[in-house]
């Protein structure tokens, strides 16, 4: 699937003693290394275009983008792969809503996703998958789950047994007894009361075809469309191989589908991710930004109104990723000032003709230093608030204010 274009990365001098990037795992509760290794791999879970892109959406990305570039900073190769839900019933209720052609509706809101995500100098996937582009694939690892007896039949439909994978649960921590784990199911896509299942947490894996439903050629499973977990697991197992380094997603995402879908990767491939990381999620008007509600504010209507991408970069910035906050137009106006001061601070340091006397190098060990630790964008933002204020009075001179705007640039994605 065609992704958006990259935004050039300056190449900062190589630190000596440069500290590794350590980020909370969700499923231990504790802060650990990234990726330990010299090839870095993620997983982040991608949208369902069907009315992208808001800035619970852009957060999350968010996360993962300083990530990355923390992680290349160090010198890691890195392989980014990420989904494209373009079949799935939030989709096609919309679809259904709107009198607009499913296809259609998936294609039109990708685009928009993608010119969302090159404003905002997100570095793109390398692999960015369409579900329906690989629906052979998933058809394949049902399959087998089937042969294995991984999985099972109900009333033409296949469900994943998860009696089949000892380590389920370890993701997010809940008890499959738990009436309240049940509940939860429920609420985020599960079907716990179906007849014939085996316990009902046991997610689908194949959707038989329905009346008015898309649906395609699935072998000896009939025709049908994927479950929404095997997807990612496919997705993972084939773009990245199993196990890999970080599977992420907002925290709404670690149950079910994040435990779901690693079982399932444990199932089909052997492994699944090592580390799991979820970024907060962010409010509107007292309540979680959601399609559903439709409490949403959109990247792309900021944009139309003339907001300078940096500057929403820089107000998503000001919250750490694990953070839950509320996005008011205080959080817009703070980004817009906060860019408009380091502007003026890197043009006062060019044309000043002194040296800082090694303020700026310390700036920037500063910032690879709170993004090693757990991606304290706050933190990092603080020092050059710092730096940029000390100009007026101190300025630091050409070298000094290159040295700053390339690290804004290359490690928290702001271009001056």
């Amino acid at each position: 699937m065609r992704t958006w274009p990259a935004p050039n990365i300056p190449a900062l001098p190589v630190a000596a003693n440069l500290a590794p990037v350590r980020v909370f795992d969700s499923a231990t509760g504790t802060l650990v290394e990234a990726a330990p290794g010299s090839i870095a791999t993620l997983y982040a879970c991608g949208i369902t275009p069907y009315d992208a892109t808001h800035l619970g959406h852009a957060n999350t990305y968010l996360a993962f983008d300083l990530l990355q570039r923390a992680w290349l900073d160090a010198g890691k190769q890195v392989t980014y792969a990420s989904n494209i839900t373009d079949v799935d019933d939030p989709l096609l209720e919309r679809a259904a809503a709107t009198g607009v052609d499913w296809r259609e509706l998936a294609r039109e809101q990708t685009e928009l996703f993608r010119a969302d995500m090159t404003a905002l100098r997100m570095l793109p996937p390398n692999a960015w998958v369409s579900v329906v582009a690989i629906i052979p694939d998933v058809v394949a690892a049902v399959a087998g789950m089937l042969a294995r007896g991984e999985a099972y039949w109900v009333d033409g439909d296949v469900y994943a047994d998860l009696s089949a994978d000892p380590w389920f649960g370890t993701v997010a921590g809940l008890a499959a007894s738990d009436p309240a784990t049940l509940a939860l199911f429920g609420e985020r896509g599960g079907d716990p009361e179906r007849p014939g299942k085996r316990h009902p947490l046991d997610p689908a894996l194949w959707r038989a075809e329905r009346p008015g439903d898309p649906s395609w050629e699935g072998g000896q499973l009939g025709r049908g469309r994927p479950g929404w977990h095997i997807e990612c697991a496919v997705i993972a197992r084939d773009a990245l191989g199993l196990p890999f380094d970080i599977q992420g997603g907002g925290t709404d995402l670690r149950f079910p589908h994040h435990e779901m879908s690693s079982s399932h990767a444990r199932l089909i491939g052997g492994g699944a991710a090592r580390t799991h990381m979820h970024a907060g999620l962010v409010a509107y008007q007292g309540e979680k930004m959601s399609k559903s509600r439709g409490n949403l504010v959109f990247v792309s209507r900021l944009l139309a109104d003339g907001v300078d991408p940096m500057a929403i970069r820089l107000a998503l910035l000001f919250h750490h990723y694990r953070e839950e906050w509320e996005w008011t137009d205080a959080d817009l106006a703070r980004g817009v000032e906060c860019l408009a001061v380091w502007r003026q601070g890197v043009a006062e340091a060019h044309r000043a003709t002194g040296l800082d006397g090694g303020v700026a190098d310390r700036v920037v060990a500063g910032v690879r230093a709170a993004l090693a630790d757990d991606l304290n964008a706050p933190r990092a933002l603080s020092l050059v608030d710092e730096w940029a204020a000390l100009q007026s009075c101190a300025p630091g001179g050409p070298a000094a204010a290159q040295a700053v705007a390339e690290a804004i640039d290359a490690l928290l994605g702001i271009r001056l």
